[in-house]
């Protein structure tokens, strides 16, 4: 049976974790080490860091806080944030990372993802989309849902995979951080454009929103809020998956 990953985000502004609702009113969520120490010990598959305030405020990528949690984990760990640059990618791989996700900057020049295709290889580079409902479809947004680009969200997934993304990161915009469940309509349409993995994101309550994440089509489930709040635990998530019948790892 294929295994489906359990995946904690720490969403990081100013080297704290933070938590808000699609993106906004940002909450203190605790010590990035910390987070991550205990997530992995809990069972968690991968780490996804992203620096939510990088490309806002137009700084790159936290380097210290990664390499302090590179430290104190030894799963997979994806970090994006403020990266316009293979050069960007190159540093943060430096500091630990095992892959790197890009948002903005692809948007604004998609020859990036070719570039670090290319360089460090499809399996390290990850497209971060995320979706804000519109007309019966999706819009991509981006500086972190603050700007409206236009795209269609399908459609710029598929190019993203064209152009050499091995992963893509997909976020409801409309469901981040508000416990309504995955936008199960939203994982279907991009899963079954692209055959690459795509990773469920945004509004998680439980292990019935991510089982029904993975029927959609999802490979991995982000999950963050459940987590920060002790809702429950990556184990308590990866039960409820295996007792609906689908695969995780132990």
């Amino acid at each position: 049976m294929l295994a489906h990953r359990v995946i904690p985000c720490l969403d990081i502004d100013d080297s704290r974790v933070v938590k808000g609702v699609r993106f906004q009113g940002l909450r203190d969520a605790g010590d990035p080490v910390g987070c991550a120490r205990e997530y992995e010990a809990q069972g968690a598959d991968e780490i996804v860091i992203l620096d939510v305030s990088a490309t806002p405020q137009g700084r790159a990528n936290n380097l210290a806080v990664v390499a302090a949690v590179r430290r104190v984990l030894s799963i997979p760990l994806c970090v994006g944030g403020g990266v316009r640059s293979p050069e960007d990618a190159a540093r943060l791989l430096d500091a630990g990372a095992d892959k790197v996700a890009i948002n903005t900057a692809a948007v604004e020049r998609p020859g990036l993802i070719d570039e670090m295709g290319s360089r460090f290889g499809s399996q390290c580079t990850v497209v971060a989309i995320d979706a804000a409902r519109r007309d019966g479809g999706w819009e991509v947004v981006v500086h972190s849902g603050d700007t409206r680009t236009g795209l269609d969200v399908v459609q710029w997934a598929t190019t993203s995979v064209a152009h050499g993304a091995g992963e893509i990161l997909l976020t409801s915009w409309d469901r981040d951080g508000t416990g309504d469940g995955y936008d199960t309509e939203l994982i279907r349409a991009v899963t079954d454009a692209v055959n690459v993995p795509v990773i469920a994101s945004g509004g998680a309550r439980g292990p019935e929103d991510m089982v029904a994440a993975i029927e959609a089509g999802a490979s991995a489930a982000l999950v963050a809020s459940i987590l920060h709040d002790s809702v429950d635990t990556v184990q308590g998530l990866k039960s409820g998956l295996a007792s609906a019948g689908i695969g995780v790892r132990p």
